[in-house]
């Protein structure tokens, strides 16, 4: 395979200062050719200087962010979806001035919010209108949307490949397309590759997570038939390590599932060089 490789950097928590740099380094140094950086903070000036280190690493980006209760794009309340609007636009002009044309995550709603209900079709709804909207403003960016799904635990709207998908589709803009996570998906596909080929030509982005978050090759995901199902599916795309430690507080992380980040990423990296050659 010639996909590029990529390192999440929530691995080092959500807070992206000047400190993560030397992170940049390890994982250019390591052998990675791209980060997925988690946009919190969207003021675009911010990013400017992330931009020049990434292009003196000659390392490439892709961003994600996680809505909370306030950004819920499917709350009841129309100002909270108008803010959920507004703060994922503000990511995309982060994600201009970073140089990527890749904009992931669980952004059709709140992460952790819940109603006690199924999605009924008011959420739908909204949720439909809002990523209709994001999708235009992203197409602007020349940005392509990379819906996520989470599992049940986290999450209710979307929480498999079929539901997303039927998203996709009802959103119906060339800039909404989907991305795979392995962790959710080995809680909630029966077959992941079976998953993977439903989703087709709409697939995006891969995070290959294992099913502790720990080091890859360490659990029980099985990420040789992902790898071989992507290959049968020609995926070009970017395929990204996505780990967490107990400095993600969101990922509810009690105890150490590694020995270091460093460990992690050098270990994960050598593992998904084995699986891709």
């Amino acid at each position: 395979m010639t996909n590029k490789l990529g390192m999440n950097l929530l691995l080092w928590g959500v807070e992206m200062t000047d400190d993560i740099f030397p992170v940049l380094e390890l994982i250019k140094e390591t052998g990675y050719d791209a980060v997925e950086i988690p946009i919190m903070d969207i003021n675009p000036k911010k990013w400017e200087k992330w931009s020049r280190k990434l292009e003196d690493l000659d390392l490439d980006c892709i961003v994600e962010t996680i809505n909370g209760p306030e950004l819920n794009s499917i709350d009841a309340n129309p100002e909270v979806r108008k803010a959920a609007l507004q703060f994922n636009k503000g990511v995309l002009d982060c994600a201009e001035v970073l140089g990527t044309h890749l904009f992931i995550g669980p952004i059709h709603s709140a992460l952790g919010v819940f109603s006690g209900n199924p999605a009924n079709l008011k959420e739908l709804a909204w949720a439909k209108d809002n990523l209709w909207h994001l999708s235009e403003y992203a197409s602007k960016k020349k940005v392509t949307l990379g819906l996520e799904y989470l599992n049940r635990f986290e999450s209710y709207l979307v929480s498999c490949t079929d539901e997303t998908l039927d998203l996709i589709n009802a959103v119906n803009h060339p800039n909404c397309k989907m991305m795979f996570d392995t962790f959710h998906a080995n809680i909630e596909e029966k077959r992941l590759p079976d998953a993977i080929k439903k989703i087709g030509d709409k697939l995006v982005h891969v995070q290959l997570s294992e099913n502790d978050r720990g080091t890859l090759g360490h659990g029980h995901v099985n990420f040789e038939e992902v790898i071989s199902t992507l290959k049968e599916i020609n995926y070009k795309g970017l395929i990204s390590v996505e780990a967490f430690s107990q400095k993600l507080v969101a990922a509810n992380i009690w105890r150490k599932m590694f020995d270091s980040e460093e460990q992690l990423t050098r270990d994960s990296f050598k593992y998904l060089k084995v699986l891709t050659r």
